[in-house]
């Protein structure tokens, strides 16, 4: 009996070191998965930075290009923005069955970052020469990167949302980055030009762009509706009217998208003075910046 006893006492030690074994397996597996879970939850970074993927199975659909899926993505949101744009949408303006888009992109998040560097490479910017100006340059650039969201709209949030890895965006930055070490500021300084010039642009277009959608919703002109906001500011209270003709005397006869244009070179040039106020600064010597003090 004590025999047979203590092989039982054996047996039950055995199953438990098997079921604890068994339990370290399953939780070794279940944080497997769970991290595997978790790897597959992360964002993409950028459909310029996805790894090559393998070749997909049968045919390519004849008649269309990646190029001429991109091209056609950009004319439908401009034509309707990005609430009215689909996959099944594009798919019927090309001609063709859904499946036959995705052949060629992912997704619709991968089509609308190509869209966004593709609709970048139609900016006009110089190259830089011996003779280019910084302060010319980087006025120039400022002046298309706005007209690029005038012209997309639905441009501004998809910006603000990728990492500016596509090799338009890329020129993009390579110039203006060229442009500012001919100031002779300090490297440590770049990203504070960048952001005082390019981020004032972007701001600014995401304020006009947001409007210009509001204004197109309304059926009206650009003038009707700010003459209609202004009426009804002023009936609300008319210190807001008194406000806005203190910061912005109005001009008899100017029409809006006038004086659009006129805030954003101002404020542009004051930007750029500030520039060059701080590379004047910087390179007077200790001896003038002491004696202005």
């Amino acid at each position: 009996m004590a025999k047979e006893s203590a092989q039982e006492d054996s047996a039950r030690d055995d199953s438990a070191q098997d079921d604890s074994e068994s339990e370290g397996v399953a939780a070794e597996g279940g944080a497997s998965r769970e991290s595997a879970k978790r790897r597959t939850a992360l964002p993409s970074v950028s459909v310029w930075a996805a790894p090559p993927k393998e070749r997909k199975r049968g045919t390519a659909p004849s008649g269309l290009t990646r190029q001429k899926i991109v091209r056609a993505a950009i004319a439908l949101l401009d034509a309707e923005g990005e609430a009215g744009f689909s996959m099944r949408r594009l798919a019927t303006e090309l001609g063709v069955t859904p499946m036959s888009v995705y052949w060629y992109v992912d997704n619709k998040s991968d089509l609308l970052e190509l869209a966004l560097d593709e609709a970048l490479g139609e900016m006009r910017i110089a190259p830089l020469t011996e003779e280019t100006d910084w302060r010319d340059h980087l006025r120039a650039m400022a002046h298309e990167y706005r007209a690029f969201y005038q012209r997309h709209l639905w441009a501004v949030r998809i910006a603000g949302e990728v990492l500016p890895l596509g090799p338009n965006a890329l020129f993009f930055s390579t110039s203006a980055i060229s442009a500012i070490e001919r100031t002779g500021l300090p490297p440590e300084q770049y990203v504070a030009v960048l952001g005082l010039v390019f981020q004032f642009v972007y701001g600014f277009a995401t304020s006009e762009g947001q409007q210009m959608i509001r204004i197109r919703a309304a059926g009206v002109t650009e003038d009707a509706y700010m003459q209609e906001v202004r009426d009804l500011a002023a009936h609300v209270d008319e210190t807001f009217v008194e406000n806005s003709d203190r910061i912005s005397p109005p001009v008899e006869g100017e029409p809006m998208a006038a004086k659009r244009n006129r805030y954003f070179a101002d404020s542009l040039e004051l930007a750029l003075d500030g520039i060059e106020a701080r590379v004047v600064r910087d390179t007077a010597g200790p001896a003038a910046r002491s004696a202005r003090r």
